[in-house]
């Protein structure tokens, strides 16, 4: 029998907690040599609704995407590096739209067997249940989830002695 994942994609959302998942599912990708994919989705449905709602104004969506963006990148780039540190192979991008869509898009069309997502932050009320994006994941993946809890830096420990 083969390893139970094939192709595990790492949801990064610039949280310490979305880089602690990244380097847990460097590591499991390494050891079960599975494909190993990372994606970071700019909110720009969240964007336009701070439009809608008059809370930004066009010009302002602008900037702040052109600024998300490149944080994206940023973020994209230090798990590539991470990736390479451990002679890991990895299918890095940023997608734009709605996070918890867009990941389910990309399971879907990837043959993704194993979703790793940082902490789900602790839902505070019936409108936080509603919008947190890991928790909307978490609930409508498509294959199973992996949710990565590092209370005490243990993970960031084991990715640095490997």
């Amino acid at each position: 029998m083969g390893a139970p994942f094939k192709n595990i994609l790492v949801y990064l959302d610039g949280s310490e907690g979305s880089m602690t998942a990244a380097m847990y599912a460097i590591q499991l990708a390494s050891s079960m040599k599975a494909n190993l994919h990372a994606v970071y989705v700019v909110n720009t449905k969240a964007l336009s609704d701070l439009v809608r709602q008059r809370i930004f104004v066009d010009q302002e969506k602008a900037e702040f995407l052109s600024d998300l963006k490149k944080d994206a990148g940023r973020h994209i780039r230090h798990t590539e590096r991470l990736a390479a540190s451990k002679d890991v192979q990895i299918t890095a991008l940023s997608l734009e739209g709605s996070p918890h869509r867009e990941i389910v898009s990309y399971i879907k069309s990837h043959d993704i067997d194993l979703l790793v997502l940082g902490s789900v932050n602790a839902i505070r009320s019936r409108r936080d249940e509603l919008t947190s994006e890991n928790d909307r994941m978490l609930r409508t993946s498509p294959c199973p989830v992996l949710v990565v809890r590092d209370m005490d830096d243990s993970i960031w420990q084991q990715f640095e002695e490997v």
